[in-house]
């Protein structure tokens, strides 16, 4: 930078154009100025040493993420190799699971033999899905960050907008070094708390298959007060159902995953969070160990809590799309397991209730999109699918997933009568109206018998 350049950009202010840029970003600089080009030094340094491993578009190091993610998940406790014994329950289970959704479902069976995994087994498996699920996050995330580096001030002066470009690259590193910290943490903490290969609703698994977490299963069925060999019965039919679903309807995991794009396209970057955690008066000293402790500063205060009205409408599709999935396995698991697992209604509400409590599904989104999903709206779509069912059968039931053009609003899961009434003709309307009036009766009827309505007003109901 010239020394002109400097000198208008110091008449202007009285300050070198970095500390002008530092402070309109809300942050202090250094009583006496900030050195730019030992900052700059000091950034090359720390970014060829931070990138040594990174992808050169988002700044993640996929190596180290997989590294820490399986060092979170061994230290929530013990993660054994699953034992023969183990592998040849899962055989038996998943055999007998398909033997009860073959009349239940119309789609076919995963023709992959069922897998017994450790928790460091699914952080392998599933990278590269995450993989896929969070570069549009961090990229938007650095973007935004890029972006909002130099704001209103960048297009007033000159001198920062030409900062600003020279710290863009820093700003991306940055935004995937802290990304990657939050994502490798919450893989490993979700890894010990998922009972199955896909339980999260999102087709993570590289090939479709029936995936068993016995470490993970025994802990959750542990005080249920249920036989164990029915629970994990009822997980195993659960999974194979997702599996049954992600495999025939090829649309639905590269929608979800286009939703999850768009969504993070409109990502804004709380720059207060960043002001708090970024010391700039040691800028000049920044190491990637310091950076992994801001990183840990913003767990959490990353994403600006409000959204826009675009963020909102792909919000209630993906919420809307995840809970068609999982209210599906509800109906479906119902439908398989009723006449065989007398403990179902109990199963289903020990599921319902591991869901209002935040379950690996809310934690995972928050901690990665800042999305929050709410456990009721997969009880309506379960009622939806039960009405449905009633309505058309098995086939027009699951013929619904063979376009996303035919798939149930959100509106329609509040209102399945409106919707199955839709197609039906005049002189059947009455009938129809009392038999699927009757039928939701029933289910209210269950969910106040199980005490599931009570429960469901906890943390996370909503």
């Amino acid at each position: 930078m010239s020394d002109e350049t400097t000198s208008h950009s110091a008449g202007a202010s009285g300050e070198d154009p970095l500390s002008e840029l530092l402070r309109r970003l809300g942050l202090n600089p250094p009583e006496d100025g900030v050195d730019l080009n030992a900052l700059m030094g000091r950034i090359q340094a720390m970014m060829a040493q931070a990138q040594a491993g990174a992808d050169s578009a988002t700044g993640i190091d996929w190596a180290m993420a997989r590294r820490t993610a399986r060092q979170v998940a061994a230290s929530l406790g013990p993660d054994p190799v699953p034992s023969p014994t183990q592998r040849a329950q899962l055989a038996d289970s998943h055999r007998l699971a398909e033997s009860w959704l073959d009349p239940a479902v119309s789609f076919e069976a995963c023709p992959a033999q069922a897998q017994a995994w450790s928790r460091a087994q699914w952080v392998e498996d599933t990278m590269d899905s995450w993989r896929a699920i969070v570069e549009p996050v961090v990229t938007a995330i650095a973007e935004a960050m890029s972006t909002g580096l130099g704001g209103e001030a960048a297009a007033e002066l000159p001198e920062i907008a030409q900062l600003t470009g020279m710290l863009a690259p820093v700003m991306r590193m940055a935004a995937g070094q802290m990304y990657t910290a939050q994502l490798a943490q919450a893989i490993g903490e979700i890894s010990a708390e998922v009972v199955s290969g896909a339980e999260l609703g999102l087709q993570l698994l590289s090939s479709p298959r029936v995936v068993l977490l016995p470490t993970n299963a025994e802990a959750f069925v542990k005080g249920l007060g249920l036989p164990d060999e029915d629970t994990l019965m009822y997980v195993v039919v659960r999974e194979a159902a997702r599996q049954r679903l992600f495999s025939a309807v090829k649309w639905l995991g590269p929608q979800m995953l286009a939703l999850i794009e768009h969504y993070a396209r409109e990502i804004t970057i709380d720059t207060t969070a960043l002001g708090d955690a970024i010391d700039i008066g040691d800028v000049s000293e920044m190491t990637p160990a310091r950076l992994a402790e801001v990183s840990e500063q913003l767990q959490g205060r990353l994403f600006k809590p409000t959204r826009t009205s675009e963020q909102e409408s792909i919000l209630a599709r993906l919420e809307t799309l995840l809970a068609l999935v999982e209210g599906w396995v509800d109906a479906v698991a119902h439908e398989a397991c009723a006449q065989w697992l007398t403990h179902e209604p109990a199963l289903l509400e020990a599921v319902r209730r591991r869901r209002a409590a935040g379950g690996p599904t809310g934690k995972i989104t928050s901690a990665l999109l800042g999305l929050q999903l709410h456990p009721r709206l997969v009880r309506e779509s379960a009622r939806f699918w039960q009405v449905v069912l009633a309505d058309r059968g098995v086939a027009g039931r699951d013929g619904l997933w063979s376009h996303p053009d035919l798939m149930p609003s959100a509106a329609d899961i509040e209102d399945p009568i409106g919707f199955v009434r839709g197609e039906q003709h005049e002189e059947t309307d009455a009938d129809w109206d009392s038999e699927l009036t009757r039928l939701l009766e029933q289910s209210d009827r269950g969910d106040e018998d199980r005490g599931d309505r009570g429960r469901d007003e906890g943390p996370g109901a909503d």
